[in-house]
């Protein structure tokens, strides 16, 4: 299964893609999928102008980001928090990849404040639903980010390691069976 993170955060000194990189490294070394980044701040797409609903329709200057995105099994949308809202860059980004009919998706958010994003995963739901994904109901909510990943993604707080392992295990039973019923 070829699986794309995507981190929402396009701020420069992002603390979000920190969780994105840890998910990355340990999906990668506890299971056999094709585990890649994809970071919003690589992709500075204009304002949606257009919804590109196949690989050709993409503009040359984005064919491998729409090789990635048509490619993909599953995704983990990884997003801050802004005003109780997602990233408008990963809204940005999916709206230019509208539809992403039955593809597991895991919802992950991140802060440095004591929600960790909850209001964001909530409306991230609804935006799942909107791409005809499927969300998985085990979500990763990430209060004091900084506190418990490093700038390279390294877990800091041991005692968050058993919220990642329930939010991977109940992510990839749904991801395997979605993607082996395709």
């Amino acid at each position: 299964m070829k699986i794309e993170i995507i981190s929402g955060s396009p701020r420069h000194e992002s603390v979000t893609v920190r969780v994105a990189k840890f998910l990355r490294k340990y999906l990668s070394e506890t299971t056999t999928h094709e585990v890649n980044l994809l970071d919003v701040r690589d992709f500075p797409l204009q304002n949606i102008q257009k919804v590109w609903t196949s690989l050709e329709a993409v503009p040359e200057e984005w064919k491998h980001l729409g090789e990635r995105m048509f490619s993909a099994d599953a995704f983990i949308l990884v997003t801050p928090e802004f005003n109780g809202g997602y990233s408008p860059a990963m809204k940005n980004l999916l709206d230019h990849f509208p539809k992403q009919s039955h593809k597991p998706f895991g919802i992950a958010t991140a802060s440095t404040g004591a929600m960790g994003g909850m209001r964001a995963s909530l409306q991230m739901q609804l935006l799942v639903a909107a791409l005809f994904g499927i969300a998985s109901p085990q979500m990763l909510i990430t209060p004091l980010v900084d506190k418990k990943f490093d700038a390279e993604g390294n877990l800091l707080d041991e005692s968050f390691q058993k919220q990642v392992e329930v939010f991977v295990k109940e992510y990839l039973w749904l991801a395997d069976r979605l993607v082996v019923s395709h």
